[in-house]
């Protein structure tokens, strides 16, 4: 199935062959969306390398970035839009609007630990003079891959 299909109610822009995606003002195109999946994947490949390097604090980031990126994109797929915003909270609450079953995610009080702390980490791995421990990074690693993305391939 091609994200075109999969799309609803798509808009088209500069003929029938040129399919785009509207994000709150912005249009992206399937590549351009199919690249925010590609980029997701990649961030959590690196999460993994560092990790095995032992560069927690990057790690931690990179995780939090494959958890927002595949969130837009399921988003782009299921609604064509997602909204402008880094809060994984956000992005989890629009999701369940159409899948409930996701929002287990910020409803369950030990899963909201996990996606807070990896919000937090968007933050703190940037600009905040905090280092990360083994123990939590390895934690968030088996949360996201055991439990966040298994909700979302899901969908």
């Amino acid at each position: 199935m091609t994200l075109h299909s999969r799309l609803p109610n798509p808009k088209l822009k500069n003929g029938e062959n040129d399919f785009s995606i509207e994000t709150d003002g912005d249009t992206l195109s399937f590549e351009e969306a199919e690249i925010i999946k590609r980029r997701a994947e990649a961030f959590l490949r690196n999460a993994e390398r560092l990790i095995a390097e032992k560069e927690w604090d990057l790690a931690v980031f990179n995780l939090e970035q494959y958890c927002q990126l595949i969130l837009k994109y399921k988003l782009l797929v299921r609604r064509g839009s997602y909204p402008r915003t880094h809060s994984l909270r956000t992005l989890i609450r629009t999701l369940g609007q159409g899948t409930p079953e996701v929002l287990e995610l910020v409803e369950s009080e030990k899963y909201l630990h996990y996606i807070a702390r990896l919000e937090e980490a968007y933050i703190t791995s940037r600009n905040l003079p905090y280092t990360y421990e083994e123990r939590e990074v390895v934690d968030l690693y088996k949360f996201v891959v055991k439990v966040f993305k298994r909700y979302v391939e899901k969908l």
